[in-house]
């Protein structure tokens, strides 16, 4: 039995009556029990089967949504196929993220406007939703995502790049407005730094190329820009070139996966005869090099001289590296069934996209025959 200590806890007034006392202890106790003790909802659990909700995932992954006496999961259904989703949709988009169903008719009617600011049209939105569903819902704060959008508009960002960002990184919206500009300053403040003449252009560039950096912390990405001014020797005017360009889509990394990566290129480079000079000059030339794992660049550089095309080939035109392993092993195959000599001919035939490549097949084949 609990004793005089846990008494004393329960907030008690003067003159209260006997039924009010038992109220505020019944109201205390059961505020602190952990949630597990208290029972799922069996209308709700009926309701969620009906519309064919995969209770079990539903316990793995947000269990407390259960236990909750009011929900709104068929104003959500009502209100997602009013935009076109089919059944089996909003069954899996309420499945992966139970917390949608708390949501209000008034939250989904001012974000779907917000989004539809956006999107060219509603089917666009039910697409992104029934990828991540935690896109769309994860935040409560429609206010924020207003002041958001409107905040990266003032930056130049385009319909475009507001896309890219709400499809790839949407934890970008759910930052506080404050958190977005901090990284936006920063950003501002390297462009100036490194003798930049336009700060705000800097910025809208970094983030239009790298839509994952507003989600990253400023002391990452300084640490990123640090190394790579380190190791490339590079001067203010060359690592604003190079940050200008393709250098800004690494920036996000881990900085001890790119300092892993780096290790890891210097060691097959210097494998293959090449030189620090030229090991710098590719990672400049091409600092996707980073991007991608180590045995997966190794397995492509591999396959590419297993193909009859040479080190130093490869370092004048790294951007074959874009393609697939398979991509390029097949590519490999078919010109090697034509006899292409990669020593005659170079290697740029490698370096475009399939309709491009196809035609170039079909060209150097009829001149064959």
């Amino acid at each position: 039995m609990a004793g005089p200590a846990f008494f004393t806890r329960i907030p008690i007034l003067k003159n209260c009556s006997t039924a009010s006392l038992i109220i505020r202890f019944v109201r205390f106790f059961t505020s602190n029990c952990p949630d597990d003790t208290v029972k799922e909802n069996n209308f709700l659990l009926q309701n969620l089967s009906t519309l064919g909700v995969d209770i079990k995932m539903v316990r793995r992954r947000q269990p407390g949504i259960l236990r909750k006496q009011i929900t709104n999961e068929n104003g959500l259904v009502s209100f997602l196929k009013s935009k076109g989703a089919e059944d089996k949709t909003v069954a899996s988009i309420i499945s992966r993220y139970p917390r949608s169903i708390t949501r209000s008719h008034d939250y989904l009617e001012k974000r779907w406007l917000l989004w539809r600011s956006v999107f060219k049209n509603d089917s666009e939105i039910i697409k992104i939703i029934k990828r991540s569903p935690e896109s769309f819902f994860r935040s409560s704060d429609n206010n924020n995502l207003e002041k958001n959008i409107a905040y990266l508009c003032s930056l130049g960002l385009t319909s475009k790049d507001l896309h890219r960002l709400l499809t790839t990184a949407p934890r970008t919206f759910s930052n506080s407005l404050e958190l977005n500009q901090q990284m936006v300053e920063f950003l501002q403040d390297i462009g100036c730094s490194l003798g930049g003449k336009h700060k705000e252009n800097f910025a809208k560039q970094i983030i239009s190329k790298n839509v994952y950096i507003l989600i990253r912390s400023t002391k990452r990405v300084k640490a990123n820009i640090d190394f790579l001014q380190d190791v490339l020797h590079l001067n203010n005017e060359e690592l604003l070139h190079l940050l200008q360009g393709s250098g800004s889509e690494i920036l996000d990394l881990s900085n001890e996966y790119i300092k892993r990566n780096f290790k890891s290129v210097e060691e097959k480079l210097d494998l293959l005869g090449c030189t620090n000079e030229q090991t710098t000059k590719f990672i400049i030339k091409y600092p996707l090099a980073l991007y991608v794992s180590s045995g997966n660049l190794n397995n492509k550089i591999n396959c590419l001289l297993e193909g009859g095309i040479t080190i130093n080939q490869i370092l004048e035109k790294p951007k074959v590296l874009d393609f697939s392993f398979e991509n390029i092993k097949g590519r490999l195959k078919t010109l090697e069934e034509i006899g292409y000599n990669f020593k005659e001919n170079g290697i740029s035939v490698l370096d475009c996209s399939r309709t491009r490549f196809e035609v170039k097949i079909n060209k150097l084949t009829s001149i064959k025959n």
